[in-house]
């Protein structure tokens, strides 16, 4: 199990939104770069980057603060936002990348999704399954589609794919705590999962390891590291001990 903090970009800076809405934002650094560093310092094995401008206009906006990210930190990072045809996978591969991650496309051109397994491999294509009331929101999460999230996941399986990212929308930023009903469905799907949205105490990052059995392995973190919520390297720690304690 590991923790994976959130580096969410807009307009040049490292932000966080609530329930990915542009009016409920909070700037938490101006150098989205430096923060990045920060974490890998802290202990990171990965690095979790959304270009939220490309999120919401469809096409990757942050490119060069993407590539110098990639180029600061020795650990793998993963990247997401805007990233809807070939090109821009290829280009965020170019960047550094170690994963792509790819969201609104699964949904209204799946064939991106299965050319992209297809010439990258299974390991480096991860797909966000972003929720609402089981339902898959796209765009930014400005529209919430008719699509389960039990029925994408499927279709994704057939794709190829073998991880993904299950996030309940309604809880990210909001310091509620996870989704716990809805991974327990999530979790019977087959996939390795990273869980996203609302986790806000050590406490719940133990209450995931519980479900690594079932493919769970790791857990995005953002609005709880940038207030203090709780530290990531006392994150780190616990789960070592826990992990140490099970040998």
């Amino acid at each position: 199990m590991i923790v994976i903090p959130a580096v969410d970009i807009r307009q040049g800076n490292s932000v966080m939104l609530k329930q990915g809405k542009l009016e409920d934002e909070t700037v938490h650094s101006t150098d989205p770069v430096f923060m990045a560093k920060l974490w890998k310092a802290k202990g990171a094995e990965r690095i979790h980057v959304i270009d939220l401008d490309g999120s919401f206009n469809g096409t990757t906006q942050n490119q060069e603060i993407i590539k110098k990210i990639c180029e600061s930190v020795d650990i793998p990072v993963q990247v997401g936002g805007g990233i809807r045809d070939m090109k821009r996978v290829d280009e965020i591969f170019k960047m550094g990348a170690s994963y792509v991650i790819l969201g609104t496309v699964a949904v209204y051109n799946p064939e991106i999704v299965r050319q992209a397994v297809e010439k990258y491999g299974s390991k480096k294509i991860i797909v966000a399954v972003d929720a609402k009331d089981g339902k898959v929101a796209i765009g930014g999460w400005k529209d919430v589609t008719p699509v389960s999230a039990l029925d994408l996941i499927e279709k994704l399986k057939t794709f190829g794919v073998e991880e993904i990212i299950y996030t309940d929308i309604a809880r990210d930023g909001m310091l509620s705590g996870p989704d716990f009903e809805g991974l327990k469905k999530i979790s019977k799907s087959g996939m390795r999962i990273i869980v996203s949205g609302g986790i806000t105490t050590v406490e719940d990052i133990i209450k995931l390891k519980e479900y690594e059995k079932d493919g769970v392995f790791g857990a995005i973190v953002g609005s709880a590291l940038y207030t203090d919520n709780f530290k990531l390297e006392d994150a780190i720690r616990t789960l070592e001990s826990m992990e140490n304690k099970g040998k």
